[in-house]
């Protein structure tokens, strides 16, 4: 495994960060814990989660399977960086239940305690707001985020699915307080979905975010769906085959399969390789829902993507190009 620092911190993260998404919804406690621990073996240390996952009624159950897993002791805890996140409604019955979402001071406080104590540790390493919050200033975020520091229950605040102004707002908010700041940026990135480059992924750059693109495959889309209809009989299903009900998407797609067979690349692996390449990017959070799965998302770090491929590559997925050249003169 491959480690850089994230963003500005002088934490050092694995190139591939696990998403634990699927762990309850999809993937039972005892596939979870295999999973984890092959990711732990590979050398993944940074594990991804967010205080919503287990959905509906069973919100809160993936931070329970990642807690369980700790509880197992072997120095599991102290070998992984711990990301998850806060902003949904955690209400029981689902209702919207006042001051039970978002990023008041209270639901913070409300937020964090009951994370640590799914998640069976004293400690979260990165804090992630799941989304911005329009009714709270970030004076009292930062106010929130700064007293659990102290505390020492979080070690740094991240961002996910801000837009670009918005991690300026926030960090210069916190350079006002004396605060540290996001250190991290989760955000949808992908060779079928660029449109982070404009703003999001130059606001990180240059506010020192690590940026943690989701939904590297986009949705499956990315990860050979034509291949696997054409050998296998296997379906494309939910976003990847709307997509590919669009018959300009499905050319474009066909087109990156074909080139990546010319080069001999499974299209999952290169799409994760090609997010390697991207300025600015810490690592891409890979979903498995089984062990097989994640192996072929470690090959992703070991390959080496040709110029010819890459230039190939941005031939059929074409970037907007910089911000504001890429919408005025």
């Amino acid at each position: 495994m491959k480690y850089t620092q994230l963003g500005r911190t002088g934490l050092k993260v694995s190139r591939i960060v696990l998403g634990t998404m699927n762990f309850g919804p999809l993937t039972d406690e005892a596939d979870s814990h295999t999973i984890m621990d092959a990711a732990l073996d590979a050398g993944i240390n940074y594990f991804d989660t967010a205080n919503v996952y287990g959905w509906g009624e069973n919100k809160g159950r993936t931070e329970s399977i990642v807690g369980s897993w700790f509880a197992k002791g072997g120095e599991r805890r102290d070998k992984t960086v711990l990301a998850t996140k806060v902003y949904g409604n955690m209400a029981g019955d689902g209702a919207a239940w006042p001051n039970h979402d978002k990023l008041s001071a209270l639901n913070i406080r409300r937020a964090v305690e009951a994370s640590l104590k799914r998640l069976q540790t004293d400690y979260i390493d990165i804090y992630q707001f799941h989304h911005i919050d329009r009714q709270t200033p970030f004076e009292e975020i930062w106010q929130a985020i700064d007293v659990l520091v102290q505390q020492g229950k979080i070690l740094y605040a991240g961002s996910s699915n801000f837009p670009g102004y918005k991690i300026a707002q926030a960090n210069e908010t916190a350079a006002r307080r004396g605060s540290y700041g996001l250190v991290s940026e989760q955000c949808l990135y992908n060779l079928a979905e660029r449109s982070a480059e404009m703003e999001v992924i130059p606001a990180a750059q240059d506010y020192g975010l690590g940026v943690i693109p989701w939904s590297p495959l986009h949705g499956g889309l990315l990860g050979g769906v034509i291949k696997k209809e054409v050998e296998g009989g296997r379906r494309a299903s939910g976003r990847a085959a709307d997509a590919l009900a669009t018959p300009s998407t499905r050319a474009q797609i066909q087109a990156y399969e074909d080139l990546l067979d010319k080069h001999g690349l499974e299209p999952g692996e290169a799409a994760l390789a090609w997010l390697l390449t991207r300025p600015g990017v810490t690592g891409p959070i890979v979903g498995p829902r089984t062990a097989g799965q994640l192996d072929s998302a470690l090959k992703a770090v070991e390959l080496e993507l040709s110029e010819e491929l890459l230039t190939g590559l941005d031939e059929i997925f074409p970037g907007p190009g910089p911000s504001p050249e890429s919408f005025a003169w």
